[in-house]
């Protein structure tokens, strides 16, 4: 019974841990994805990131490197250029070039690793999104694009619209900057977290008891390089949610202690572009098929990546001499406890939601609920 509370209680704390470094980052991605809602047409993501195969990917890919968004920060940008007509390759490359590298990742692996592997990570990271990307759109199956209709901004403002549905056009036309802004953040801590929230705390959770089961010395056994130890940071990256910008230490930490360059690379690529929490929101964004290719993307060019690294390395003749130590946190604890209290906050109403909807259906008998489920095309009929 001890052992059980004590299980209990680190699985809690790792999930308290995990939420409190994701809030920030989770915030700014929801705010992000507001902003992207009010501020691009949708006519331009379909335009630019729905039709095609190749250039969609392409500028999804660069789109994304630059942004500081974390595998859960950039959910709900992913999930608004969905809505607004983005491809599902094109979202998959964002989703996989936007955590993997950024600007203040880019900057604290040139502080702390050295030179070559600060230049492969970014490049590998673009390939990797690329690549997925592609794949998706080639093996994926039929797209089915969400289009504009149903996500333009909505509501009488400004004497705008009297109607449920408002034009881009005029909506740009007789709004003013603080009220699209408004709009945007209403949407965002709105109707799309309401969309998310469910997913990432189940996620979390899931994160929180694999953290608490894995031995926090286990790393130190996959030392050196080769298939095996790219394997094993595969399978403990993938998991586990730790963004760019706190792997690069542990990375550089990692390398010090007799892990290859390639066997770094792989986890500073698998681990910030996948974790549970973000995987299960993966599958009702993109379908279980896109979660499949998403992954096997991700494992096989990371896996190539690092052994193609290690090679260079060692015709080179160089040591990657990492420059390891410990690295702040980024965010002070305040804006971890702030962030978390306001995330916590907004999400209260979707979560009771869901959680009622759900009840809902485990007490309505089986065949009832096929029906009730099967009845929404007749929703329109009833008075």
């Amino acid at each position: 019974m001890e052992n059980l509370l004590h299980f209990i209680q680190l699985t809690l704390s790792s999930t308290w841990d995990l939420f409190l470094d994701a809030s920030p980052y989770v915030l700014f991605g929801i705010l992000v994805a507001g902003l992207l809602r009010v501020f691009l047409s949708p006519d331009d993501i379909v335009r630019k990131l729905g039709k095609g195969r190749l250039r969609p990917v392409i500028r999804a890919s660069l789109l994304g490197s630059p942004l500081p968004l974390c595998s859960c920060g950039v959910l709900p940008t992913a999930a608004s250029l969905r809505r607004q007509g983005a491809s599902k390759g094109a979202t998959m490359a964002f989703l996989i070039s936007t955590p993997e590298t950024g600007v203040d990742s880019i900057a604290i692996s040139w502080a702390l690793l050295d030179p070559i592997l600060t230049v492969a990570r970014p490049v590998v990271a673009f390939m990797t999104s690329f690549l997925a990307g592609l794949a998706q759109n080639l093996l994926g199956g039929p797209e089915e694009l969400p289009g504009a209709g149903g996500i333009e901004p909505t509501g009488p403002v400004d004497g705008c619209c009297e109607q449920t549905d408002c034009e881009a056009a005029r909506f740009a036309g007789h709004h003013s900057l603080t009220n699209r802004i408004l709009e945007g953040v209403h949407y965002a801590f709105g109707e799309l977290w309401g969309d998310l929230a469910g997913w990432f705390f189940a996620g979390m959770i899931l994160a929180g008891l694999i953290t608490a089961l894995v031995p926090g010395d286990l790393v130190t056994l996959a030392l050196g390089g080769g298939i095996g130890a790219m394997l094993f940071m595969l399978v403990m990256g993938i998991p586990l949610y730790i963004c760019a910008t706190a792997s690069t230490p542990i990375a550089a930490a990692l390398i010090l202690k007799g892990v290859s360059p390639g066997a770094a690379l792989v986890f500073l690529l698998a681990g910030p572009a996948t974790n549970l929490a973000g995987l299960t929101v993966l599958i009702g964004l993109l379908g279980k098929r896109s979660v499949a290719i998403y992954l096997g993307t991700i494992s096989l060019v990371s896996i190539l990546a690092g052994l193609g690294l290690d090679q260079i390395y060692l015709l080179s003749g160089i040591s990657a001499d990492a420059v390891a130590g410990q690295a702040g946190k980024i965010i002070p604890l305040p804006v971890q406890y702030a962030s978390g209290a306001l995330l916590l906050g907004i999400s209260v109403r979707p979560i009771l939601a869901s959680t009622a909807g759900l009840i809902r259906k485990l007490k309505t008998p089986g065949r009832e609920r096929f029906s009730s489920e099967c009845d929404c095309g007749n929703k329109g009929d009833k008075k």
